[in-house]
């Protein structure tokens, strides 16, 4: 997915900063050098010399002396390391000096990003998505579903505790795999501690691998967020645009702020907002669906039923468990 303007302008900031430490760190070294050995001083202003002779020729297309003009520019090259090297200085020594030597810190190699452009996309990513610790922890590869019981059922569904976080976890890794080809939405519900702040960042995780932008707010958070960018003016407010036009956005633990008119308004701004610009979000609640709609409206509640795959997980507090587990 393409990164939006800040975001790449943050990374080429930085690829800016590297070319500029470089040039810097270049131009040390030529200070030192020419005040240590004076001759190269004078060789490199005679390359400078014979090159732009040089240039000058081919684009007049004269083919008299233009061997002659290599010869005398290499013949020079070759003093030139010989100093450095009997001075004790590397014979790179006065070249410039790239973090990344592929794409010599543009970033693009052609017109193609970098692997260095990729890997410092994925960070800023990770980064800006306020989960960069947590999902080394939390992901697919840890998911376990021994904190479910295989015996226990719901009986609405008929399911037990086990199949009911299989069914979920299935849903999830399915969401990911087709995220670039259809636009989807996940509501996950159901008591504390039951799995779906961490099958939230299950998913996270997979989507912040591959590139994507996604953002993760505690319902508090976006609130206060929010509230800063309404209610600020000019050049501190904060920007609510990444808001509602990220690849994912993910609303925890909806239901545990402070609400109010304004909360409930925002909400429904923020969801109605994203889906029509197609742009998927994952709700997680400990609210029951009666208890959802009469906090934040049936209107808020109508377009969450009519956009989102409703999923409630069931079963014991995992973070409970795993006290009494010793913190496995």
């Amino acid at each position: 997915m393409p990164l939006q303007n800040y975001q790449y302008d943050t990374i080429m900031r930085e690829y800016n900063r590297r070319q500029a430490r470089n040039r810097r760190i270049q131009e040390e070294h030529l200070a030192e050098a020419y005040e240590k050995i004076p001759r190269l001083r004078e060789i490199d202003e005679e390359v400078a010399t014979l090159s732009a002779r040089k240039a000058r020729a081919l684009i007049s297309r004269q083919e008299v002396g233009i061997e002659d003009l290599r010869n005398d520019i290499a013949l020079l090259s070759q003093e030139r390391t010989a100093l450095l090297l009997s001075s004790g200085y590397p014979a790179d020594y006065l070249e410039m000096s790239y973090t990344c030597p592929l794409c010599q810190d543009t970033g693009y190699i052609g017109s193609q990003k970098c692997s260095c452009f990729k890997k410092a996309e994925i960070e800023l990513l990770y980064t800006q998505s306020n989960l960069k610790e947590i999902l080394e922890k939390e992901n697919f590869d840890h998911f376990s579903f021994d904190f479910y019981s295989d015996t226990i059922t719901n009986d609405s569904t008929g399911l037990t505790e086990r199949e009911t976080a299989r069914r979920a976890y299935k849903m999830a890794k399915e969401f990911v795999a087709d995220f670039d080809n259809s636009f989807q939405n996940l509501f996950f519900y159901g008591d504390t501690g039951v799995g779906k702040t961490f099958l939230s960042h299950c998913i996270a995780h997979d989507l912040l691998d591959s590139a994507h932008c996604v953002l993760y707010f505690s319902s508090f958070e976006l609130f206060d967020f929010l509230a800063g960018s309404a209610f600020s003016r000019g050049s501190d407010a904060p920007d609510d645009e990444p808001i509602f036009d990220c690849d994912l956005l993910i609303i925890d633990d909806l239901g545990t702020e402070l609400t109010n008119s304004f909360v409930s308004s925002q909400l429904f701004l923020c969801i109605n907002e994203r889906i029509m610009r197609k742009k998927s979000t994952i709700i997680s609640t400990n609210l029951k669906l009666e208890d959802f709609s009469a906090t934040y409206s049936e209107r808020t509640f109508s377009r969450i039923a009519s956009n989102y795959q409703m999923t409630k997980l069931v079963g014991k507090d995992i973070r409970i468990q795993k006290i009494f587990l010793g913190g496995k």
